[in-house]
């Protein structure tokens, strides 16, 4: 049901609304007969693993150990837990244990956005990416609403059915509970609706234009010349270009050899970048680049010994944004990709950098930027944001915050091939544009590129694996929406509490041990 009410793996979104019910009805029959609490762990653990695998198989297209571990690893947290609750809800009391699950899961996906092993891609609220129209209110709560929203309603569900099988009461007598279930479903849905028919796009416009290149990342992307690769997307670009274009947008990586960035004006493809940018008059290029910075000692986990000589090299997944006075500014991916972009816990086991997946390009941990950052040009200021950055709902937010009016996401989708990946990957930009009110601008090497107006609606988009240019005019809003401002408020709250929940109820284990 997990599986299958998720984006592109099913997509039968209402399902998700009585999915978690099966596995509360195995954990409470657990609980009744006062079987050994492991029975609750391999049972969840079932379920997680059927759910990371239905969701995430197609990682393995990119690489087969990066997905056997993603699957296997966040199955494995997700039980716990899950567990966690089963604890609570023994020594604290059944009605405060389903309390602690909506506490514990919130805090869990809410942690799951900053800790060492950050992998928010499967948090619940992603469901509703392929459903803007009824998450409007994502604008005042996030991804986490949607969490929360899922969570009440199966536990409400499951309350329903053991009243019924448990307790043997009649359906009649549910009533109510229907009714609260109906109410918990249709009001949200209807509040949603009300505002998505009301909305209109605010600010400004600017006038964009999208490449999709479609340059193969197995074979063309990192062996074919530079100069090459940017010629065809410059022949591309320039058949929409006019006078009024405000920004050219290419993917990440589109220059793919490595540079230092105070070298740039040295390099080959510096001139041809100059001479293109040019002829477009007052348009501004946005594009992904691999660079790198010298530093003579070092400067962060991701600096790496020179074997020439003295001094250290640290490598960027970057995002490079030439003005129309041909001015440069660079600013680096800060949330990187588990395995490929960055290994976990290297700081503190160094070693594990001999285990980072080479994946096209650079490989092991790469350098970041000490906090969210914002470009500017031709009066627009903007959120750079590469590829797996998208997920991040309130790392963009703090974007939007610091100023920018608009969202440009540039990734490169090619790894996974023809597969649910890159079509979550899009669908997941939609709710950032609701979160901040902002148009977003995607251009994906290969995938799918395309503009989202503030609603969360896809007005134009190309296809998988086509070459192909995309116009068109987006407006730039400067207003703050609640989500905007706070952020994650409940994340925060939740796990804050969950800490606090967690330790009252090793108290009661350990008073319950002692009292015997």
């Amino acid at each position: 049901l997990m599986v299958i009410s998720f984006p592109y793996t099913g997509s039968i979104t209402p399902l998700v609304f009585v999915s978690w019910i099966p596995l509360l009805l195995v954990e409470n029959n657990i609980a009744m007969h006062n079987y050994r609490p492991g029975k609750v762990y391999i049972h969840a653990y079932i379920t997680f693993f059927i759910y990371n695998l239905g969701t995430l198989w197609w990682i393995w297209n990119a690489h087969e150990g990066g997905a056997v571990f993603a699957v296997v690893l966040n199955a494995i947290i997700m039980a716990l837990v899950f567990q966690v609750f089963h604890f609570t809800k023994k020594y604290v009391g059944n009605k405060e244990g389903y309390i602690s699950l909506l506490l514990f899961w919130i805090g869990f996906e809410y942690m799951h956005y900053h800790w060492e092993l950050s992998w928010p891609w499967l948090n619940l609220g992603n469901t509703f990416s392929i459903t803007p129209q009824i998450v409007q209110w994502y604008s005042y709560t996030g991804v986490l609403g949607g969490s929360i929203w899922i969570l009440c309603t199966n536990m409400l569900g499951f309350r329903i059915i053991t009243n019924v099988k448990q307790r043997k009461e009649s359906w009649n007598i549910q009533t109510p509970l229907f009714i609260l279930f109906g109410l918990l479903l249709i009001l949200p849905i209807a509040g949603s609706l009300i505002s998505y028919y009301s909305y209109e796009d605010k600010g400004k416009p600017a006038e964009l234009v999208v490449i999709q290149p479609n340059i193969d990342p197995y074979n063309e992307k990192f062996t074919e010349g530079v100069d090459v690769q940017l010629e065809k997307m410059f022949f591309m670009a320039e058949k929409h270009i006019t006078p009024t274009t405000d920004f050219v947008i290419a993917p990440e990586t589109a220059i793919s050899q490595p540079f230092y960035e105070e070298d740039l004006q040295n390099m080959s493809f510096y001139k041809k970048l100059l001479e293109h940018r040019n002829k477009w008059g007052k348009a501004a290029l946005f594009s992904g680049a691999s660079t790198a910075r010298f530093f003579e000692e070092k400067n962060s986990n991701a600096s790496r010994k020179l074997s020439g000589g003295p001094g250290y090299v640290e490598y960027y997944n970057t995002s490079m944004l030439m003005d129309n006075l041909n001015i440069v500014t660079f600013i680096h991916k800060s949330k990187l990709v588990l395995g490929v972009e960055r290994v976990p816990f290297a700081s503190w086991i160094p070693w594990l950098e001999t285990l980072s997946i080479e994946n096209g390009g650079t490989s092991g941990t790469l350098g970041i930027e000490t906090e969210p950052r914002v470009l500017y040009a031709n009066e627009l200021p903007f959120a750079p944001v590469i590829c797996y950055e998208s997920i991040y709902g309130e790392f963009i937010a703090q974007q939007c915050r610091k100023g920018a009016e608009m969202i440009f996401v540039i990734t490169n989708d090619g790894w996974w091939k023809d597969t649910p990946g890159y079509k979550q990957h899009m669908s997941f930009a939609r709710l950032r544009a609701i979160e901040t009110r902002r148009c977003v601008a995607r251009s994906a090497n290969t995938g799918i590129s395309c503009f989202i107006n503030q609603r969360g609606d896809v007005i134009q988009k190309t296809r998988w694996w086509e070459p192909d240019v995309i116009k068109g005019t987006l407006r730039k809003n400067k207003e703050i929406t609640f989500y905007t401002q706070y952020g994650d408020v409940a994340g925060r709250s939740f796990a804050f509490v969950s800490v606090l929940l967690i330790i009252f109820a090793l108290v009661k284990k350990f008073k319950h041990y002692f009292q015997k």
